[in-house]
């Protein structure tokens, strides 16, 4: 694997280089590249051919990784920013404030709960899986949040947080 690596570095990081921008991030992906490479060292094809075609396979589906990855960031970015757009234009900013202050003063295993259902727009049995609770817990802290923000936002039962 050594002999492998050491005779196609400059030119995985050669052709790394003209794909990365910028270029300083081509020295990580190579060396991500033979990290997966000593990783499957035992997948290697033997000849030096089918080797080098190998490496320049893991270079190039990392790149198309971190491709995808920076697609999905600045798409949900741009949603973001689309999304605070909406909500400065048909809120009372006041009200926002108060709403954020409220849950801001919840213990954090109930806050969590609420950013995760109402902010980030997962189900309650998604965001009990993502904090590692059981969906009975979830639902009891989420009810105990609901009452505790009702409480401090003076809100009827029957308005928001449904």
């Amino acid at each position: 694997m050594e002999v492998l690596i050491r005779a196609n570095a400059s030119d995985l990081l050669a052709y790394l280089e003209r794909r990365i921008d910028p270029r300083a991030d081509a020295a990580d992906v190579l060396s991500e590249t033979f990290i997966i490479a000593w990783k499957k060292a035992g997948k290697a094809p033997a000849d030096a051919l089918g080797g080098r075609m190998w490496l320049f396979t893991i270079a190039r589906n990392l790149l198309l990784n971190a491709r995808r990855t920076a697609r999905r960031r600045l798409a949900a970015t741009d949603r973001l920013r689309w999304e605070l757009e909406q909500s400065q234009t048909g809120t009372d900013l006041s009200d926002a404030t108060a709403v954020r202050a409220a849950v801001g003063k919840l213990p954090a295993d109930l806050r969590e709960l609420i950013e995760l259902v109402h902010w980030e727009g997962f189900s309650l049995v998604e965001a009990a899986q993502i904090t590692g609770i059981t969906a009975s817990t979830a639902r009891s802290r989420y009810a105990s949040a609901k009452g505790r923000l009702r409480t401090a936002l003076a809100f009827a039962p029957e308005e928001s947080l449904s």
